[in-house]
């Protein structure tokens, strides 16, 4: 009755946690687009495609280009330089994001802007020719700090760089993104020369003018600037700005058929210095703000508040009442690689799809550093409806259940995981003391429980055979000990201060294989058997047996039983009628010689291999491809890879902090036939997109090509090549019998 109890109060968690964002399931878009003018969202690129190349880089908004919907907006934060020409540059100072410190050393000054001293490198005390095309020899005299800086360059990357003209260049400027492109000595771009990036009619360009009165302070007009544009016959679709006073301004002096003028709502708590009121009063009179504006950009948490623990609370009106009074809506802060609500499981496709592809309400557009994410959540994700179509057969396997969101190995990830559309569910086999198999992430309960803080915390032991650091082993202990265990949340990417559903960190409980093989009845499995000769030779416990035994007390199955292991000594004893046998290779091979793959043939019909086997590695860029998935394809073997996680640090830079792109490279790319994931929901939704059923790609739907941008590192930044990945030969593969267990 207790259990009842408590996993009713789970699940009444997960119906909290989940029912907000299964709004974005509903039949709607896109179809029906609930925008103010019936269309699809319009995505709009920040600086470009700023989440991967410096914000506002040419290397940026060609990327954008290149990869978003053919509608795709640039948008550029216009500051102005000394003789009042307009770049595009992220901020006011131009020192996180050049390299303008070593170029003028000692050239900081100190301003007030709104109201508060800043001190740095200010883009109003340099003409522009100062900005983007200085460039003056070094001299070893004056400059004793640059050769510093650049001898630096040369220990670390073994090139002259001091031999070099120095112009002021980009360089990454958020500080967890790659810094590979800052030797690409990318200029700073005028505002014309972003314009001039546009080849289709249907792309535009959005200037955001965050600081007119700072420039107005020193003598220099914003609108002067924008007059000149006009002169030039520059097209510019959207101006915004969080300053009412500007915006009234040029409201006269721009065709609202042409440019929309878009009001930009900062905090909530901070103070418009017209009005002399907090943004969120402003947004209480929305009939005023149509006096001057056609629109407002928000910050996401104005539409999907969020709570001190980062769980989505009821989205407010927002965007229904903007567009009663005719505002457009567009919604800012969608970013790839930052922490946003668990109730996205670090999927940002599905973070953007809450803003659009809802049953009530749709932003107009989307403000992104990662432009292919909303693209292809409008084009490829949305509308998908309850139960949409498989468009490609590639099957998602659970690594421990749908661990990414719920305890690994539990009923409720085995439940969830059922419930977010996987194919294959998979069941480590571990032994208790008293040969009681049950499913469990590891062999070591301090990995996925929370055993240290117990008293069987005693039992720990070092077991070179198993790893080389202390554990609290399964078979130290009874089941019914073991059954008494909170189960723990994965983290594996603590060090990076990510971590997964806290809500549900310790909730569910730990099954056995029967119980796992009832809760599973209709669904394929997989079953893992590992330390199976330690267990036989060292603890008299045969993990084998007692999987065999277990799946003989169970009704015949729908499907064959799926059965992995490292191990060619296990597969080789399961029946090949009964089992598809699933060899897993357990490090990263770049190939496999055909006596391997022959060997492999003769117990196995399936290999697991990692990501990195298929695509190599180095420094979180892919450097190519290898020919390991046609190879064992062609010898009749199917092939699955993992693992496939959400959170974007798993993920090399080239699948853009997003799973999706990243499941896409390996499905349409390699054409695996199944991806092992922690987060199947993700995996399934990708399988019915839209996007599939077409032959022709779209540029957010292709799968990247390996290398493409490691080849754009610049020579002195250039990562060196990983070492080539081992082949898989035979003697990696044969191995000597299991010895047998004692008889009792």
């Amino acid at each position: 009755m207790r259990h009842f109890m408590a996993l009713s109060s789970v699940l009444a968690i997960l119906i909290l946690q989940y029912s907000l964002v299964a709004l974005v399931s509903s039949e709607g878009p896109p179809s029906g687009w609930k925008t103010l003018r019936g269309s699809p969202p319009v995505v709009i690129a920040r600086g470009g495609f700023s989440g991967i190349f410096p914000d506002s880089s040419s290397l940026a908004y060609n990327l954008a280009l290149n990869t978003s919907n053919p509608d795709v907006i640039l948008w550029c934060d216009v500051q102005l330089t000394k003789d009042g020409k307009g770049i595009c540059f992220p901020e006011l100072k131009l020192d996180n994001a050049t390299d303008i410190s070593v170029v003028y050393q000692d050239k900081q000054k100190d301003y007030f802007v709104n109201g508060v001293s800043s001190r740095g490198w200010f883009s109003v005390d340099y003409n522009f020719k100062e900005l983007a095309n200085v460039s003056r020899e070094f001299d070893l005299s004056q400059d004793l700090s640059v050769f510093v800086f650049w001898l630096n360059s040369w220990l670390n990357h073994g090139i002259c760089s001091w031999c070099l003209p120095l112009i002021i260049t980009f360089v990454q400027g958020v500080y967890s993104r790659t810094p590979k492109f800052d030797g690409n000595k990318l200029p700073i771009l005028h505002v014309h020369e972003v314009a001039k990036l546009i080849k289709s009619p249907s792309t535009g360009l959005w200037l955001n003018i965050q600081h007119d009165s700072f420039f107005k302070q020193q003598n220099l007009s914003v609108e002067k600037f924008l007059q000149s544009l006009i002169a030039k016959n520059v097209t510019v679709s959207y101006i915004s700005s969080p300053d009412v006073d500007f915006l009234k301004r040029v409201k006269s002096r721009f065709s609202p058929g042409t440019t929309s003028l878009i009001f930009r709502v900062l905090e909530q708590s901070e103070i418009e210095p017209t009005t002399n009121q907090s943004y969120g009063e402003l947004l209480k009179n929305l009939k005023q703000i149509k006096k001057f504006a056609s629109g407002i950009l928000v910050p996401k948490g104005y539409i999907w508040p969020v709570d001190s623990n980062l769980y989505l609370q009821p989205h407010t009106s927002l965007v229904s009442d903007a567009h009663k009074k005719k505002l457009q809506v567009f919604v800012s802060d969608l970013i790839n690689d930052v922490p946003f609500s668990y109730n996205f499981s670090y999927d940002p496709v599905a973070e953007c799809l809450s803003f659009f592809n809802v049953s009530d309400f749709s932003v107009d557009g989307v403000l992104s550093d990662f432009p292919v994410t909303p693209s292809a959540a409008i084009n490829c994700f949305s509308g998908l409806g309850e139960n949409p179509t498989k468009q490609v057969d590639t099957l998602v396997i659970t690594k421990y259940g749908a661990s990414g969101d719920t305890p690994a190995c539990t009923d409720l990830a085995y439940n969830k995981a059922k419930s977010d559309g996987a194919d294959v569910l998979d069941c480590p086999v571990q032994m208790s003391k008293d040969g009681t198999p049950f499913c469990l992430s590891s062999v070591d309960l301090l990995e996925s429980t929370t055993v240290a803080h117990t008293n069987f915390k005693t039992r720990a032991t070092t077991i070179q055979e198993i790893k080389n650091t202390s554990g609290i082993y399964t078979f130290s202990l009874t089941w019914e000990e073991i059954k008494t265990l909170t189960p723990s949340i994965l983290k594996p990417y603590e060090k990076f201060r990510l971590f997964r559903n806290p809500k549900l960190q310790n909730q569910g409980k730990l099954i056995t294989l029967s119980e796992f093989l009832s809760l599973t009845e209709g669904s394929r499995i997989l079953i893992g058997i590992e330390t199976a000769a330690y267990l036989a030779e060292k603890q008299n416990l045969s993990v084998i047996n007692a999987v065999l035994d277990a799946l003989k007390k169970t009704k015949p199955r729908s499907h064959k039983v799926m059965i992995q292991s490292t191990h060619s000594s296990v597969l080789k004893i399961l029946d090949k009628s009964k089992f598809e046998r699933v060899y897993k290779v357990d490090e990263n091979i770049g190939d496999a010689s055909e006596t391997a793959i022959k060997d492999i043939k003769t117990f196995a019909d399936s290999v697991v291999i990692g990501k990195k086997s298929v695509f190599p590695e180095t420094e979180a860029f892919l450097v190519n491809a290898t020919n390991i998935v046609a190879k064992l394809k062609s010898a009749k073997l199917r092939v699955y890879v993992e693992t496939f996680s959400n959170e974007f640090v798993s993920q090399a830079w080239d699948y853009y902090s997003d799973a999706s792109i990243e499941i896409n490279s390996f499905v349409m790319g390699t054409k695996v036939n199944g991806i092992i994931t922690d987060f199947p929901k993700t995996a399934d939704r990708y399988r019915r997109n839209l996007c599939l059923k077409h032959g022709k790609k779209a540029p957010y739907m292709s799968p990247i090509e390996p290398g493409k941008l490691y080849r754009q590192i610049s020579e002195l930044f250039l990562p060196p090549l990983p070492p080539p990945s081992p082949v898989l030969i035979d003697s990696n593969v044969t191995e000597a019998p299991l010895p047998r267990v004692p008889t009792a």
